[in-house]
């Protein structure tokens, strides 16, 4: 029976739990057993702004996934998110004792805790090291130096870092709602486990994670996250719009967008209206569904420029073969694809985290909002970097096959004593005889 894993979304405008375990039919899929999920108070683009709001808000969403569950939770994987999570190109390397010994994973292991013990700057944590290329000896370069060659071990490491403070007020959160966090993961990274294919991330994708105050971006090729970045916009920024524009509450603004938000040719087209209640004593408002595409439309297009923008950064742009992946709650709007595909020029499609959701799991849990949540779950037996596993794999080997050496040498040793002991007697008797 596989273990019981639990995952916690901090997100701005919702907190979820999932609770579940690896599929026992396959491997690689999510078996859900509860969800449960709360109104995110106490959260602001993506960080904690009130640690009692925000620690209530999630033991209301680990108390609604305990009962649809029935099972009792105490530890879980969180994510982080927000504008202080920013990523740096850092190199290091490592000098062994010999050229004829083959690299081994502990070398690896050396070499990437070695980049942890850099001095970052004051009030920041890392917490992530992906190492891109490896370089042997100033010329040969891989991706995967294990069992080569060479004394000099060099490799450039993608770091992505949070402030320390940020990291320190999700523990407390999660420490009042009665629960611990067995590892803390960017959120961009944790829904790129639940929403890309193997062969998106070698051929070269971008993941758009479009959440209420932020957009996360993280970019793969060859099968290695090569960037990562952050925008301070997201659905809310919308929401925002239609409600100054239409002079309307909030909730109304959140709604019409929903419900009505649409920007695909043909809602230019159709002239609709949609009636709103007014206020006390107020006559209703008519809105224009064209208008309410206007608007929305014209917010889409400034968060696609500043995604293009990105994109273009990283120098990948022409390495994306996969195209985009968006998803998120913002996702979610009729004609966003279009939009993204016609500005940026890259195929687009959405990501739903439906591949690795076993049969029969929540109908519910395949909305773009939840693929974080669903990413943090499989971080459990799902490695973000291919060869983690192989990596995994290969040390399990050279333990096994060092005790059993280990075991071996002890047996021949005390044979190889037993002998010397016997010929130290045989000479000694001998030596008395002459």
């Amino acid at each position: 029976m596989s273990k019981i894993i639990a995952s916690l979304d901090i997100g701005s405008s919702k907190i979820c739990v999932v609770i579940g375990r690896q599929s026992q039919y396959d491997g690689n899929k999510l078996e859900v057993l509860g969800k449960g999920e709360a109104t995110s108070d106490g959260v602001s683009r993506g960080v904690i702004v009130n640690i009692d709001k925000t620690a209530l808000s999630i033991k209301q969403a680990l108390q609604a996934a305990e009962e649809d569950s029935g099972i009792n939770v105490n530890v879980v994987h969180v994510n982080i998110s927000g504008r202080h999570v920013t990523s740096t190109a850092h190199y290091g390397s490592i000098t062994r004792d010999s050229i004829e010994q083959e690299i081994t994973v502990t070398d690896i292991h050396t070499l990437t805790h070695d980049i942890h013990r850099m001095v970052m700057p004051l009030g920041m944590e890392i917490i992530h090291t992906i190492p891109q290329e490896y370089t042997i000896d100033y010329e040969i370069a891989t991706q995967d130096p294990v069992g080569m060659t060479g004394v000099k071990l060099e490799a450039n490491f993608h770091v992505i870092t949070a402030k320390t403070h940020v990291i320190q007020s999700i523990h407390k959160c999660i420490k009042k709602a009665g629960i611990a966090a067995e590892f803390t993961m960017a959120s961009a990274l944790a829904t790129s486990l639940a929403v890309l294919s193997d062969e998106e991330k070698e051929a070269g994708v971008c993941l758009i994670d479009i959440g209420a105050s932020i957009i996360n971006i993280v970019l793969f090729f060859d099968s290695i996250v090569r960037y990562t970045a952050t925008i301070p916009l997201g659905g809310n920024h919308i929401t925002a719009d239609v409600q100054q524009s239409f002079m309307i509450l909030e909730r109304q603004a959140e709604l019409l967008k929903t419900k009505f938000g649409n920007i695909t040719a043909e809602a230019f087209d159709t002239q609709a209206i949609v009636t709103i209640p007014g206020l006390r004593n107020r006559s209703p408002k008519e809105v224009l569904t064209t208008n309410l595409a206007k608007v929305i439309q014209a917010r889409m297009e400034e968060i696609a420029t500043f995604i293009q923008e990105e994109i273009l950064r990283s120098g990948f742009y022409e390495k994306l073969i996969a195209g985009m992946v968006i998803t998120g709650g913002g996702s979610n709007l009729k004609g966003a694809q279009g939009l993204f595909k016609a500005i940026t020029g890259l195929d687009v499609r959405l990501g739903v985290a439906d591949e690795y959701l076993e049969e029969g799991s929540g109908k519910k849990l395949k909305d773009p909002m939840y693929a974080t949540a669903i990413g943090l779950a499989l971080a459990g037996f799902k490695t973000l970097d291919y060869r983690e596993a192989y990596y995994k794999t290969k040390e399990s080997t050279y333990w096994d096959h060092s005790r059993q050496n280990k075991k071996q040498t002890k047996k021949g040793s005390f044979s190889f004593k037993q002998i010397i002991n016997k010929t130290k007697a045989f000479l000694a008797d001998d030596y008395e005889e002459t």
